[in-house]
Parts: C-alpha cells; structure tokens; sequence
C-alpha cells in the first residue's frame, strides 16, 4: 500500500508540475524551454503510473484520478496561494474515499 501511495505521489507531483510547466510556457509567456521540460515531465508521469502493481489499467487511472485532485488542490494552495475552502477539501475527501473503494472494494 505504501509503495501505491508513494507511486500515485510521484506521478500526481509530474502531471501536475509537467502541465504547470506548459501553462507557464504557453498562459504566462514564459520561454520555450518550459513548456520542453513539461513535456519531458509528463513523459515521466505516463511511464510512474505504469509502475503500479494493480493489474487493471482502468482501477488504476480511475483510483488515481482521486489522488491527483487532492494533490491539485494542494498545488493550488502552495504554488497558486489558492487557499482551499470547505468545499475543496470536502471534494477532495470523496474522492479518496472513492480511492478507497475503487483500490481495496472485496472483489470475487
């Protein structure tokens, strides 16, 4: 569980600063150079994610869809200086508990 945990991290930390990189790049002017790196970046996303022992592709996307909207919302606050309110953390509470569900549900 620990070693999921920590590969949902490394990819939510690459999606996120991959496409930050971009949106500075292409939003904010930024030089070439960024949106480059987050490629490169994003590129480093799709290969973590694949590293996961969960063998459906489909759980493991979806599971992970929860951890990346409570790693967005994080972002948001330390990078952006969007504080989260109540419904952000509300938000992001269902969607671990959807985590949960979709990881560890009793299956047949």
């Amino acid at each position: 569980m620990l070693s999921a945990f920590i590969l949902f991290l490394a990819a939510g930390l690459a999606e996120i600063g991959g496409g930050y990189l971009i949106w500075l790049w292409l939003r904010e002017s930024k030089p070439s150079w960024y949106g480059l790196l987050g490629s490169l970046v994003l590129i480093v996303y799709g290969v973590v994610l694949t590293m996961q022992s969960f063998p459906n592709f489909g759980r493991v996307y979806a599971a992970y869809g929860g951890v990346f909207i409570v790693l967005a919302v994080l972002w948001g606050w330390a990078v952006d200086k969007q504080t989260p309110d109540f419904y952000d953390w509300l938000g992001a509470a269902i969607c671990l508990a959807g985590v949960a569900v979709i990881l560890w549900a009793p299956r047949s």
